[in-house]
């Protein structure tokens, strides 16, 4: 049988067959620690006195907060600073601009590479016909250490557009299609290749902004068949699917605030006032994307009382926009123009909201609190610039003479605090159950991007859940033993590290979901944080019920309800981890 392009790329970097669903380990080509994940990287690698395996596949890359501008952000990139030179490796600083974006622009990766970073974006490596993985500190020290990483080799689902689309639509619209049609979790588990006649003449910049998208639907990656390179996938390769997606007179998309996934038209939301825009992040902070914004732009003024945040993804792409006139065109428009970097992403640099704030963004998240305290829409450059110039949301062919009038919102935030206590593993737990019937519950909704500066696993267990809704107490009201009962796709979103280390901060003793994110369920496993699955319990525990949690035999017994429930136990892997107290605990 033959190979998809997953198996292919994993073959080639491992002594193992990549057998779908079987454990292997892969070399890694290129190793990335960012500047927000770095000095956690570099607290793992001293506090266990290990090795960096090869300084010249290995970099430190500050695209989070290139300003600095916040003291302990500062401080994490010093420390990455001296590391780096005192081991050879190279920092792409904060003048440089998006890490992912530079591997692929400075032909670090190459087609058929490997690639791991900090960044839950990694993937957008699939655009060039590479495999890119985002993951936590524990698991990026293990790569500097020793080249290698382990993975559960994904199955594969083929995707077919068929169709073209309207000349109104651009990249980020058909990313949109996709996840209206796969949802938060469609893709959950597996790696995605992505075929039609639309995409035989995408560009790379196109591309990279669909692959940037595979995180917010559940993915591993989506993979583009290189336009250059004999990486294909076989003719008899094996799919767990093959999905047909209609993008023929395909409109401007936008997604609707709180989740990426609840696409509707632009014209059903057309109208609503808008405050400001940002165009910029991994997903669209190419010269494409910026030229698109360009000719909307051009000869108009920013709306009065908005604003208009530009950040594009690297330095190299700020020049050419310099060189090119965008830049002018930009500034003569009104709107901010931002250092290369990850912006409105990332919580340090430019791209925040205040509360009641309305933003049309080209980002790939607009996950509550994810941009701050506002509501977020997301849509292409085009759609973003367009809406900004008329002052509410709307498309190109329907601009106005005269633009909206500007509404005022108020700002709030407040941040609780408590502290917390760490327990040792046992393999067998009691605790009384929390049980949060909701799916999708992404990292920003656990541990907010605002903490992301905190490397202290003391300090965190106080911001656990502080952004999920109805839960805003939880920190306040969990005792160490409690166990957490929720539903599918737990963890989604980002690979900080944070959201399982502040379970661990407040004793949490294991949290049994329906389904994990990828990255989630890396970070819990290699930090030793248990974890079960188990399909449907959210409907089968109630609220407080005391649970008796066997993790070796997966035996839940509902000592409340005399009743006994089984999650899958915990697979050799997990379990040697779990019981030497994570990843990096006696690796040698």
């Amino acid at each position: 049988m033959g190979k998809t392009m997953i198996q292919k790329i994993f073959e080639k970097h491992s002594s193992q067959k990549a057998v779908i669903d079987e454990i292997i380990d892969v070399d890694i080509d290129v190793r990335i620690a960012r500047d927000f994940g770095g000095a956690n990287v570099v607290k793992n690698l001293e506090e266990f006195d290990l090795p960096i395996e090869n300084p010249s596949k290995t970099y430190f890359t500050f695209d989070c907060n290139p300003g600095g501008c916040d003291q302990k952000y500062a401080a994490n990139q010093h420390i990455c600073r001296i590391f780096a030179r005192q081991h050879g490796i190279k920092v792409f600083d904060i003048n440089s601009g998006i890490g992912t974006h530079l591997v692929i622009d400075e032909g670090i990766a190459k087609p058929g590479s490997t690639v791991v970073s900090t960044d839950s974006h990694a993937n957008i490596l699939g655009a060039y016909g590479a495999f890119g993985q985002g993951m936590g500190d524990k698991d990026i020290a293990h790569a500097w250490a020793y080249g290698k990483v382990w993975f559960k080799v994904p199955p594969s689902l083929k995707i077919l557009l068929e169709g073209r689309p309207s000349k109104h639509a651009s990249p980020k619209d058909i990313a949109l299609r996709l996840l209206q049609q796969f949802g938060a979790n469609g893709l959950l588990g597996y790696s995605a290749e992505i075929y039609g006649e639309y995409v035989d003449n995408l560009s790379l910049d196109g591309r990279i902004t669909i692959s940037s998208m595979a995180t917010e639907m559940g993915g591993i990656i989506v993979l583009f068949t290189p336009q250059k390179n004999d990486l294909v996938a076989d003719s008899d390769a094996s799919y767990a699917d093959v999905i047909k997606v209609d993008i023929n007179g395909l409109e401007p998309m936008i997604s609707r605030p709180g989740h990426p996934e609840d696409v509707v038209s632009v014209k059903d939301v057309e109208g609503t006032t808008v405050d400001s825009g940002f165009i910029g992040s991994c997903t669209n902070g190419r010269i494409e994307d910026m030229k698109s914004a360009s000719n909307v732009l051009k000869n108009k003024k920013v709306a009065p009382g908005r604003i208009l945040k530009i950040v594009p993804s690297t330095d190299s792409i700020w020049k050419q926009c310099l060189d090119n006139g965008i830049i002018q065109i930009f500034k003569n428009s009104g709107a901010l123009v931002g250092s290369a970097g990850c912006a409105g992403c990332a919580a340090g640099q430019i791209g925040q909201t205040g509360k009641g704030e309305v933003t049309v963004s080209s980002g790939n998240r607009n996950f509550v609190g994810k941009q701050g305290s506002g509501d977020i829409y997301l849509a292409s450059p085009e759609t973003v610039a367009t809406s900004l110039v008329a002052g509410y949301i709307t498309t190109a062919k329907s601009l106005p003479v005269k633009p909206k009038p500007v509404e005022i919102q108020t700002k709030t935030s407040f941040i609780e605090k408590k502290k917390s206590i760490v327990i040792k593993p046992k393999l067998e737990v009691k605790g009384r159950a929390w049980v949060i019937k909701k799916d999708n519950i992404d990292t920003d909704m656990i541990f907010h991007n605002r903490y992301l500066s905190i490397t202290d696993i003391k300090e965190m267990g106080q911001y656990t859940f502080d952004n999920l809704k109805g839960f805003e107490n939880f920190a306040k009201e969990a005792k160490p033993g409690d166990i957490i009962v929720t539903g599918k796709n737990f963890g989604c979103g980002s690979s900080r590290q944070q959201a399982v280390d502040c379970f661990k901060s407040l004793g949490i003793s294991v949290i049994i979901a329906e389904s994990f994110g990828a990255i989630y369920e890396r970070n819990a496993i290699n930090n030793a944080m248990p974890i079960l699955i188990a399909p449907n319990i959210t409907s089968q525990i109630d609220e407080m019920d005391t649970l008796n949690v066997d993790f070796s035999t997966g035996e839940i017994f509902d000592q409340t309800q005399v009743k006994n429930y089984f999650a899958k136990p915990f697979s050799k892997s997990q379990l040697e981890i779990y019981k030497r107290g994570g990843l990096l605990n006696n690796i040698r």
